[in-house]
C-alpha cells in the first residue's frame, strides 16, 4: 500500500488535486470571436493559444453551440505550365477548331454550287445529296441521280430506291461505309482484322472534313 505523506502545514503532499488548479473564464464576447475565428478555418489550437483558452473547452462550446465550417470550396488546380500558358494553348486550340470548322462550311457551300459533288469531303457526299434534296427539291435529286449515274459513281443505285427517290440520311451514311468499308476503317480508326459486324450509320464527325484542296476531287473516293 502506498505511503501519504503529510505536510508541516498539515495538508497533503499528494491527493489535494484542487491545488494546481486553475479554471481559465471567459466572458461570451471572447468565446463569440473563438467561435468566428475558429468557423474561418483558423485550427483549433491556434484559436485557443491566442483567445487563453483551452482545446478542450473549445471542443465542448463547439459540440453544445453547435459550431460548423462551412463546405470548403474546390477551386481549379493550376496546371503545370501556369495559367497563361494553359489559357493561351486552350485558345490555341480553339482557333484551329475554329478554322476547320469554317474551311469545312466554305468546302460544303462549294460542293452544293456542284452537282457533280467532285469537291465534296467523302463522308459529307450523303449529306450533300440529302440537304440538296431537301431544301432544292425533287427536281435537283433527280438531277443528283442522273448525275451519279453519268459519272459511274458506285453509289448511285445505292443511294436512290426503285422509284428515284433518295433515301434517308442514316440509310446513305450506312451505304457509304458498306461501298467503302477500307476507307471507312480508316476514318473511323478501326484496325485491320477487328470485327466491326454491320457497318452502323455514320456521325457527322467522322472523317476527315479538312481535305477539299483547292480545285481537286478526293481522289479514288468518287471513282467506280
Amino acid at each position: 500500500m502506498g505511503h501519504v505523506r503529510f505536510w508541516r502545514n498539515g495538508g497533503l503532499g499528494r491527493g489535494d488535486m484542487s491545488q494546481g488548479i486553475h479554471r481559465k473564464i471567459r466572458s461570451d464576447a471572447v468565446w463569440a470571436e473563438v467561435r468566428k475565428a475558429w468557423e474561418d478555418g483558423e485550427t483549433a489550437r491556434s484559436v485557443a493559444r491566442r483567445y487563453d483558452v483551452g482545446v478542450h473547452a473549445l471542443w465542448k462550446r463547439r459540440e453544445a453551440e453547435g459550431w460548423a465550417r462551412p463546405e470548403p470550396k474546390a477551386g481549379p488546380v493550376e496546371p503545370a505550365e501556369g495559367w497563361g500558358a494553359y489559357v493561351q494553348g486552350r485558345r490555341d486550340a480553339f482557333e484551329a477548331r475554329l478554322a476547320d470548322a469554317r474551311a469545312l462550311a466554305e468546302c460544303l457551300v462549294e460542293a452544293m454550287k456542284d452537282e457533280r459533288l467532285t469537291r465534296a469531303p467523302h463522308w459529307h457526299i450523303p449529306w450533300l445529296y440529302r440537304w440538296r434534296a431537301d431544301h432544292l427539291g425533287p427536281e435537283a435529286a433527280a438531277r443528283d441521280r442522273e448525275r451519279a449515274v453519268e459519272m459511274g459513281y458506285v453509289w448511285a443505285e445505292a443511294f436512290w430506291d426503285e422509284d428515284g427517290a433518295l433515301r434517308p440520311l442514316y440509310r446513305l451514311d450506312a451505304e457509304m461505309a458498306r461501298l467503302h468499308p477500307q476507307e471507312w476503317r480508316r476514318a473511323v480508326g478501326v484496325p485491320e482484322g477487328v470485327e466491326v459486324g454491320l457497318l452502323l450509320p455514320l456521325r457527322e464527325k467522322v472523317g476527315d472534313p479538312r481535305a477539299c484542296p483547292e480545285g481537286r476531287s478526293d481522289e479514288g473516293l468518287h471513282q467506280p
